[in-house]
């Protein structure tokens, strides 16, 4: 029997997307054995700093790498907004599945709404993209860092350390915790990250049986929406460290592109969008980044 070994790591988010891809590699491939290689990686390890303070959501991904150059792996899944905009040899993306909801949503025990919030309520989050947009819109709020898995930040909020929280509708949905969310927050006056609601399989370049094995979950309009906000994002050398969103969206043949550069401590924001043909993905985002730094979105980035 074909055998094929998922890296993952060890999160509950991060278990059930490896199950969920393993799942469709086997209807996918009937006698294919598929088996899950959880991992822990430094960005799960160190949670008492921002990731933008130890190295970047890089650090999600390097372990399970060297796992696959060291053999004792196929192929790793991630959170497609986990990995970095270019990717380290040999390695590539053979499948980007359909994308979930790609929203923001806000987590509350007490208030249902986010303008229900009261004057200095505590907000949990340590994305920087969120803090920026959170502070343009409700500036009195006290921002809070908040780190650790899904599960871990939904017991913070209950335990009473904020008045609520800023997560992922597609973590929580995935986790059964739908029910948690209070509001969605979305496009156009909220962006979120590149390519957030995607789940990647990634494998080494030159691993022919692996890539043929795992493109079959390709999902072709997730992957030109993700695709051009991901290279919106490289265009302006982003990272954990920016705070940078984007949404691309198809309408047919059009694609459009939504793109936002802020800064989390002042919560000035500059946003971009423009459209064109489905198939011209990249060409928008370089475009999209462009007009952002016209716009003076060059502020808030590290120097070239």
């Amino acid at each position: 029997m074909s055998q094929l070994r998922i890296a993952t790591r060890k999160s509950p988010l991060a278990l059930w997307q490896s199950e969920h891809v393993a799942e469709r590699l086997r209807v996918a491939h009937p006698g294919l054995a598929v088996t899950l290689v959880p991992m822990s990686t430094r960005g799960d390890e160190v949670l008492d700093r921002s990731l933008a303070a130890i190295g970047g959501k890089g650090l999600f991904l390097k372990e399970l790498e060297l796992a696959m150059l060291r053999g004792e792996a196929d192929c790793a899944v991630h959170s497609l907004k986990d990995v970095p905009m270019t990717l380290d040899a040999p390695f590539a993306l053979p499948a980007i599945l359909a994308r979930a909801d790609h929203a923001d949503a806000f987590v509350s025990a007490r208030y249902g709404a986010f303008d229900a919030l009261p004057p200095g309520a505590r907000v949990g989050t340590s994305s920087l993209r969120r803090q920026a947009q959170l502070r343009a819109r409700r500036p009195d709020l006290e921002l809070l860092d908040l780190r650790g898995n899904v599960n871990t930040r939904l017991g913070r909020l209950d335990g009473g350390e904020y008045e609520a929280i800023v997560l992922a509708c597609a973590g929580l949905d995935r986790l059964g915790f739908a029910g948690r969310i209070r509001a969605r927050l979305d496009a156009p006056d909220w962006l979120p990250a590149p390519a957030q609601g995607a789940i990647a399989v990634e494998c080494r370049a030159d691993d022919a049986r692996i890539h043929a094995l795992c493109a079959v979950l390709d999902d072709a309009a997730t992957r030109t929406c993700v695709e051009a906000e991901r290279a919106m994002n490289r265009a302006l050398h982003g990272s954990c460290h920016v705070p940078v969103a984007a949404l691309a969206q198809l309408d047919g043949d059009s694609l459009e592109l939504r793109g936002l550069v802020g800064d989390a401590a002042t919560g000035e924001l500059v946003r971009a969008q423009s459209r064109a043909s489905a198939g011209a993905g990249e060409a928008l985002g370089e475009a999209v980044a462009r007009r952002l730094l016209e716009a003076g979105a060059a502020r808030f980035l590290p120097p070239r």
